[in-house]
């Protein structure tokens, strides 16, 4: 099975449609899909749902996708630095659905794994509760969140082989890993593609049964937030 491409619309051919569910990993400006999210842009798809921790900011990861109006909802944790984000949600122009950031990551995992459903006490007694059932269990209360069972997971790696092990570089292992599981197909861009073998196969964090296409390509290393000390005072 052929799982290399040559790049993110080549990738995307016959799978990207429009109304689709789209899990994105990437956790602030950390290992967003950003290849695949440009080539979704340029393809026009329309009325999309992403459930992603954020959407990046304003020109970086979804927020170009916001830019263009094609994003429908947002299941997201975080609205972040993204200003194009907040104004469409204040002026009802987005659906956003908020989900604590572990229940998210949660919800990925399950849908991964098969689960339509579980319990968790976050959430209970907030805005986050309404219109969930309720149960009690050994006296505490605790609130019923589905599990996303995505059309599409986009994800981004640092290093794959050509069966789609992956293995991701810190902070960018976040919810990358728990998007590739919900998807019906899963297309990874990686920054280096290795010869089969060449993985220890206990560094690999996603196995390669779950991921259907990858891409390679260069990637822009961007700091949400720069935050350093005078040169004096180092």
């Amino acid at each position: 099975m052929k799982k290399i491409y040559a790049n993110a619309a080549e990738a995307l051919d016959g799978v990207l449609s429009d109304g689709m569910l789209i899990a994105a990993g990437g956790f602030g400006l950390c290992g967003i899909p950003e290849l695949l999210l440009e080539a979704i842009k340029d393809s026009g798809a329309q009325d999309l749902t992403f459930a992603s921790n954020n959407a990046g900011v304003d020109d970086f990861g979804i927020g170009i996708l916001l830019q263009t109006k094609q994003v429908k909802k947002m299941i997201s944790s975080y609205v972040g630095e993204n200003a194009e984000f907040m104004r469409q949600y204040l002026a009802g122009e987005l659906e956003l659905e908020f989900n604590p950031q572990g229940t998210l990551a949660e919800r990925m995992r399950a849908g991964g794994a098969g689960i339509p459903g579980f319990y968790t006490k976050t959430g209970v007694g907030t805005v986050i509760a309404e219109g969930k059932e309720h149960k009690d269990f050994n006296g505490e209360t605790y609130i019923m969140e589905e599990g996303i069972f995505a059309d599409l997971a986009i994800v981004k790696a640092w290093k794959a082989d050509d069966t789609g092990n992956l293995i991701f570089r810190k902070t960018a292992r976040n919810f990358n890993v728990p998007a590739a599981t919900c998807g019906k197909v899963c297309i990874a861009e990686v920054e280096e593609i290795v010869p089969r073998g060449s993985l220890d196969p206990d560094a690999i964090h996603l196995p390669g049964i779950y991921v259907h296409r990858i891409i390679q390509g260069d990637h822009e290393k961007r700091i949400e937030q720069r935050t350093t000390r005078k040169k004096e005072d180092a």
